[in-house]
């Protein structure tokens, strides 16, 4: 017979204002009946008495002080974290990343104390010589979210653990990149699956609001930051095909969102609804309150979304940025929605799109639901947990490892050294005749280039075709770059192009992908003319 598994679970719990916290309510119960489960109280935490009273539950300092038994850490980017990391380096475990990023998360712990020597101390221990020069400017005042975003954090941290569980690909993907070593598991998110909407919640939050039962309503939940892409949102809503939608906002927002202003710049103030933070039971209400809701991220710092799976848990259709994890969801629980210059008009086509035929919208909402039982059940998630840490709980730490030959990469370095040459465009090239041109890239600079599907610091190649002051390929104008590439490599890239009439200007040239859209990338350029 196999012995019980010892855990230790380490994590916020409620009444903390957490996803995070949340989800370990939700997992509880089931990992309490697969293994001899402590839960450790952080300290001058509240805990809701609901767990106190179901679980055996310990102070932090007393958890994990056993050595047969095995920590569970739970870590996000955010200070409601802080003991949880402490914990985790003194008494390694095994670590639950919920976001990949924790760069938010040191400069909240280091610069409000003005400890910038610590900062400095973790780019160092987690980056190498790139950390430090990456970290400087911050000490001066220079911010940025570039080094935020490129500078996860994360590897000291998890290089003291036994092994390391995640919720997406993604996020695995780019830790075996950063460091093959790591002994990486994928669970699954647990999400309870609720009992279908009553209708009359769903109209008390509607009335509380001042929306009709026939109104179309958006909605956008969780904590309001910029990379959520809200004030995207409120462009497309003020575009007249949406000029009967209502966005129903909840959530605390940082400091440098304010969604009024933005919705009053835009003339429709009236049509935007704040809530605020709003308890865990009203939640699920305000999305079913919902017909389509809005998921959007970028930058992301590989966070498998709770909201996003909570909203397909109730029924409704979510709006997805096609960037990162989110571009792994099926196309028939989430639409996604492309950035850079197209994300606007994309919103305002799919929700029309959606808004027109409510039945094949309740069909949508119906196979949300079943994506979420499929694959998010928390007894699902409990097995895994469970059979990933019998697996890793005698495994020794890696111990520190920093790779003094990281390399920068576009996202931090503005110019580039590189080549860009084009076959197929020699002349003579008459009027009308279709070509495919092969652009050939070379690195020749000390940065990686990346691949477009990277998000921010991905490279794309930006074509204008000019023409009597005229840029002809301005509504299709982005070729992604179709991996890394390392300084010294090269790729080619297709383009099929017509010759336009008359004398015609092709300028191909490199672009890097931004929190603010692309920016050129500062090094290489081609500009022929189209000779007949």
């Amino acid at each position: 017979m196999t012995a019980p598994l010892l855990l230790d679970w380490v994590s916020p719990l409620p009444p903390v204002a957490s996803g995070i916290a949340d989800y370990s309510a939700d997992l509880l119960p089931y990992l309490d009946a697969r293994a001899d489960l402590r839960v450790a109280m952080l300290e001058g935490a509240d805990i809701d008495p609901g767990i106190l009273r179901d679980f055996r539950c310990v102070p932090l300092s007393e958890a994990s002080q056993d050595p047969r038994r095995l920590p569970v850490y739970q870590m996000g980017n955010n200070q409601y974290h802080r003991q949880v990391w402490e914990a985790a380096i003194e008494h390694p475990g095994v670590m639950t990343l919920h976001d990949y990023v924790l760069h938010h998360f040191h400069l909240g712990r280091t610069f409000p104390e003005s400890r910038f020597s610590d900062y400095l101390d973790q780019l160092r221990r987690d980056h190498g010589w790139l950390g430090e020069i990456m970290g400087r400017p911050r000490l001066r005042g220079i911010h940025g979210n570039a080094a935020m975003f490129e500078l996860p954090m994360n590897r000291s941290l998890l290089r003291s653990q036994r092994g390391v569980l995640v919720h997406n690909s993604w996020v695995a993907e780019r830790l075996r990149e950063q460091d093959p070593e790591l002994r990486i598991h994928e669970v699954p998110m647990a999400v309870p699956l609720p009992p279908p909407p009553a209708p009359e919640r769903i109209l008390d939050i509607r009335r509380r609001y001042g929306l009709e039962r026939a109104s179309l309503v958006l909605g956008s939940f969780g904590f309001q930051t910029r990379i959520k892409r809200t004030h995207k949102v409120i462009e497309a809503l003020a575009s007249p095909a949406l000029r009967g939608a209502h966005l129903l906002v909840t959530g605390q927002a940082e400091s440098d969102v304010d969604i009024e202003l933005e919705a009053q710049s835009a003339g429709i103030g009236d049509r935007v609804h704040r809530m605020g933070y709003v308890p865990f039971a009203d939640f699920e209400a305000a999305i079913a309150a919902c017909d389509v809701c809005l998921c959007l991220r970028y930058p992301s710092a590989g966070e498998t979304s709770a909201a996003l799976l909570r909203v397909l848990a109730v029924g409704r259709t979510a709006l997805v940025s096609d960037y990162g994890q989110f571009a792994d969801l099926p196309d028939e629980v989430a639409v996604k929605i492309p950035l850079g210059d197209d994300e606007v008009p994309a919103l305002v086509a799919a929700i029309t799109d959606l808004a027109t035929d409510r039945e094949r919208l309740a069909e949508r909402g119906h196979a949300a639901r079943r994506h979420v039982a499929e694959h998010h059940q928390p007894a699902r998630a409990a097995d895994a947990i469970v059979a990933a840490c019998r697996e890793l709980a005698n495994a020794p730490p890696l111990g520190p490892a920093i790779d003094e030959r990281a390399r920068p990469t576009t996202l931090t370095w503005s110019r580039v050294a590189g080549t860009v040459e084009v076959r197929g465009a020699e002349p003579p090239w008459p009027p009308g005749e279709r070509r495919r041109l092969a652009i050939e890239l070379t690195n020749r600079g000390d940065a990686r280039w990346l691949a477009a599907s990277r998000g921010p610091g991905g490279v794309l190649l930006g074509f204008e075709m000019w023409s009597e002051g005229r840029d002809l390929a301005a509504e299709e104008r982005w070729l992604p770059l179709p991996r890394d590439l390392d300084p010294g490599e090269s790729c080619i890239v297709e383009l099929a192009l017509r010759r336009p009439l008359g004398s015609t200007d092709l300028v191909i040239e490199p672009h890097v992908a931004g929190i603010a859209g692309f920016s050129a990338l500062g090094g290489p350029v081609w500009r022929r003319p189209l000779e007949t």
